[in-house]
């Protein structure tokens, strides 16, 4: 099955946080299966934005952009549709807007959701959910 990463789970990786092993195995698998973990552009721009925030060095987050490149991660632009499906998301389970692209883009492909972050508890009926911690 699919799977879609979101920012919890990708932080939670970089940063060596609860999960992060779990995340490791799920990277090594893709990269073994040439099956990249899907991303919400949405989402990586919460990881980016965070990493920024935490480092408050362009250079820095710069680096770490470089780095999560070579993960086997594609980053899935948003379109329209992924756009109302989301707006929709966030309505019906109250998830933080970011949140509600991950969700989207896991109920779109009819993919796992990769997390941590226990928001997406309220989704759990809708789409299937990951948990790495």
């Amino acid at each position: 099955m699919q799977k879609v990463v979101d920012a919890s789970a990708l932080l939670a990786y970089l940063n060596k946080e609860s999960g992060w092993e779990k995340m490791e195995e799920l990277l090594a698998t893709a990269s073994e299966k040439d099956r990249p973990l899907l991303m919400s552009a949405v989402n990586w721009g919460e990881v980016y934005y965070i990493i920024l925030r935490h480092l408050g060095d362009y250079n820095q987050a710069g680096d770490i952009e470089r780095s999560v490149q070579t993960l086997p991660i594609e980053i899935i632009g948003v379109d329209r549709e992924m756009a109302k499906e989301a707006a929709t998301l966030k309505v019906n389970y109250k998830l933080a807007y970011a949140d509600a692209f991950a969700a989207a883009l896991a109920k779109s492909r009819k993919a796992e959701l990769v997390t941590c972050d226990k928001e997406f508890k309220a989704v759990e009926g809708a789409v299937k959910i990951n948990w790495i911690s």
